[in-house]
C-alpha cells in the first residue's frame, strides 16, 4: 500500500479541521509533479497531514477513501476523499526531519515546494517512532 503526505497551510484547513469535518475532498493541487502523485493515489492509501506556514511540521494521519476524480466537470485536475485516523502524539518539525540521517533526503525536504510527496515505508516508520510522545 502506499505512502504519501499532503500539505496544507492549517489557516485554511487544518487537521483539527479535518477532524471536526470527518472527511474532505483534498484539491487545490496544481503543480504538475503533485497532480502526477494525486493522480497515484488510492483508497486505502495512508497520508500523513503536513502543517504548512510557521507550523512546518507532520502532525497528524489520513486515509484515502476514494480514487482520485476531476475537481470539477471538464477539469484536468483532480482531488481524493480523505478521512482522519489520528493525531501524532508529538507533532515531528520539519528542522527534525531535516536532523535525521534517514528523512534528509526525503522529497519533502528537497522539493519543499511539492505540496503531495511520496513516503517510502522506512520514512514512515521514523517519522511515527518520531511522533511517538
Amino acid at each position: 500500500m502506499p505512502l504519501w503526505l499532503f500539505k496544507e497551510e492549517p489557516a485554511h484547513y487544518s487537521f483539527a479541521d479535518l477532524e471536526g469535518d470527518g472527511s474532505a475532498f483534498w484539491d487545490g493541487v496544481e503543480n504538475a509533479l503533485a497532480q502526477k502523485h494525486l493522480r497515484s493515489v488510492r483508497p486505502g492509501d495512508r497520508v500523513f497531514f503536513y502543517h504548512t506556514g510557521k507550523e512546518k511540521a507532520v502532525v497528524g494521519e489520513m486515509r484515502v477513501v476514494g480514487d482520485p476524480r476531476p475537481v470539477e466537470e471538464g477539469s484536468a485536475f483532480v482531488g481524493v476523499e480523505v478521512e482522519p485516523v489520528g493525531r501524532l502524539a508529538r507533532a515531528v518539525p520539519l528542522s527534525r526531519i531535516k536532523e535525521d540521517a534517514l528523512l534528509a533526503g526525503w522529497d519533502l525536504v528537497r522539493l519543499p515546494r511539492l505540496s503531495v510527496v511520496p513516503v517510502t515505508p522506512e520514512q514512515w516508520k521514523r517519522v511515527e517512532e518520531l511522533g511517538r510522545a
